[in-house]
């Protein structure tokens, strides 16, 4: 047959193979290709034997069928006999699909050497060279690559980065680029790609040198500008900031910078100027619910509530796919304005998601609080939990609304009987030695105290609560303040174990000291309890019309509590 009618035939298989399975290739350079235009001349002149024949209709079978394998074995079969740089290329995709790279590999090189001015071969063979180990041989492709096509040394050099950031070994990976970059050191995208690399394996002093010399060469490109403010991030944070605030001065329409701007400003707890930049983004994007909703996220932290709820209307109204997470942040929202009804109507619209349970939770805490014990654990108990973790805060939340319905043996019982299954759980201990203490079980308590500290050591709210437990029984003082000392060791902020340690300098006769540590934990939590206490020691300092505006106040707030009234009623009978 002659070379002619060779041709046409090996063009029509060659045509019906495009019919196989479109993710014939996956390699690390998928969004470069170029057009193989392979002329006659380098076609070989092989006779169409009635074995190539057979050969050609095996592998088209196979492929057509999916038997990849088979196919692949055919092809490049077909590709070492005839070496056709087309049928090697088609047999070097169909290898990589079934996965047998030495297949790959064998075929590749027949390409290279039969179309050596084949770029796209030589991209190919040192994406397959990585993928085996063969980073070495596979540089070497590379810099063929960027020899042979200089005007568009940046692009590949892009690509290279894109290869050698999956290779495993990523030290020698960086060895590579920076071998190819020192060819090419005009082109920022060379100094980029170091510095990316380096930044995998912590290298960042050497990352910031080389994205800064990437800066110089291209001091509009964002991707080095970012890169340069996330490696700043972790050690000159303001530093970082300023690179981001600069580079939006004279590029204000740069989108993905100033979305990095506004988040990084967001991680710096800079919540007023991160929102507007999140609502600059929302008034440019305005078909966009995600920086609507981040707008509400902000003034929810903020306390801006009206705006928050305007914001997560909006998203809504936008039609924010997860819906479930903009009714469950509603909910906090409605808490947060002390509508506890609107919040449990949100809560109920959350139907999925990762805070469904959540929500289900948040609102049988609040059916519980508003005295519907019945429907808050009827509820409960219709919850399915999806672990361990759920499972023990659905035995906590029972108990909790047990205890508010006042039904504290019938509490202690429930936490007891799922204590004995799992008796060195810290939470359950916790929970099961408090609702002892409730029902007069002193021993108990203590026992299950001392061995929660034994299992947990760090836990600061055993060591307070035991202390505490002391102090409310005026027993034990020393003891008791060396327990609460240990607690706010471990957690020198918690204004409930300040309220505890205030209260101990109390009792010890310490005025001055208790009076400054309950005014500190008072500060940092307005809690009816910690009120109570506060206004007792102002009252033995002689400052009781202080002590009457602090209960009052506190009482005001919290009409459903027991202690206030309590010790309001001593002071002022």
């Amino acid at each position: 047959m002659s070379q002619f009618k060779y041709i046409i035939l090996a063009s029509l298989l060659l045509s019906a193979c495009a019919q196989t399975p479109k993710q014939a290739l996956e390699t690390d350079i998928s969004n470069h290709e170029e057009t193989q235009e392979v002329t006659s001349s380098k076609l070989p002149n092989v006779e169409l034997s009635s074995e190539l024949l057979y050969e050609f209709m095996l592998s088209e079978v196979a492929g057509q069928r999916g038997e990849l394998g088979l196919a692949a074995e055919a092809s490049a079969s077909l590709a070492k006999k005839t070496r056709d740089p087309r049928l090697a290329m088609r047999a070097a995709h169909i290898a990589v699909q079934s996965g047998q790279m030495d297949k790959a590999l064998e075929s590749l090189r027949i390409w290279e050497e039969t179309d050596p001015d084949s770029l796209m071969a030589k991209r190919m063979l040192a994406s397959v060279l990585l993928r085996t180990g063969k980073i070495g041989e596979a540089k070497d492709e590379m810099i063929k690559v960027l020899k042979a096509d200089e005007a568009h040394a940046g692009q590949t050099i892009m690509q290279m980065f894109q290869m050698l950031a999956n290779y495993p070994d990523k030290k020698a990976a960086l060895e590579v680029m920076q071998e190819v970059a020192t060819l090419y050191p005009e082109h920022s995208e060379s100094h980029w790609a170091v510095a990316q690399l380096a930044r995998a394996i912590g290298q960042d002093a050497t990352a910031l040198n080389e994205v800064r010399q990437a800066r110089k060469l291209s001091p509009q490109w964002d991707m080095a500008v970012s890169l340069e403010a996330q490696l700043l991030q972790k050690k000159a944070p303001l530093e970082g900031l300023e690179v981001l605030r600069y580079f939006l001065m004279g590029n204000p329409d740069s989108r993905d910078i100033r979305l990095q701007y506004a988040r990084t400003l967001l991680e710096q707890k800079q919540f007023k100027q991160a929102r507007d930049q999140f609502q600059r983004l929302s008034d440019e994007n305005p078909d966009n619910p995600e920086m609507a909703y981040a707008v509400a996220l902000i003034s929810l932290q903020l306390n801006d509530l009206p705006r928050a709820e305007k914001e997560f209307e909006e998203s809504l109204d936008k039609g924010r796919k997860d819906r479930d997470t903009v009714q469950y942040y509603l909910g906090q929202l409605g808490e947060a304005k002390k509508n506890e009804d609107e919040a449990i109507e949100h809560y109920r619209q959350v139907n999925g998601g990762e805070y469904y349970f959540a929500s289900k939770i948040r609102v049988v805490y609040l059916l519980s609080k508003h005295g519907k014990h019945e429907e808050a654990l009827e509820l409960l108990r219709g919850l399915e939990p999806a672990g361990d973790q759920e499972s023990i805060q659905l035995v906590l939340v029972e108990a909790h609304v047990l205890r508010t319905a006042n039904r504290y043996t019938e509490a202690y019982g429930f936490l007891k009987r799922n204590l004995d299954m799992q008796p060195d759980n810290p939470d359950l201990l916790y929970e099961t030695a408090m609702m002892a203490e409730k029902n007069g079980k002193p021993d108990e308590f203590e026992a299950m105290m001392r061995k929660l500290i034994d299992i947990d050591p760090d836990r600061a709210h055993a060591y307070n609560a035991l202390g505490y437990s002391f102090l409310e029984r005026n027993v034990r003082i020393p003891e008791a303040m060396a327990l609460v000392k240990k607690a706010i060791e471990l957690s020198p902020d918690d204004p409930a174990i300040i309220d505890s340690m205030g209260w101990g300098h109390f009792l010890s006769g310490n005025l001055e000291d208790s009076l400054k540590l309950l005014r500190r934990a008072y500060s940092l939590n307005p809690d009816h309890e910690i009120a109570a206490h506060l206004g007792e020691v102002l009252w033995a300092s002689g400052n009781q019309k202080e002590a009457k505006k602090i209960w009052q106040e506190s009482l005001k707030d919290n009409p459903e509590s027991r202690v206030l009234p309590a010790v309001m009623k001593r002071f002022m009978p």
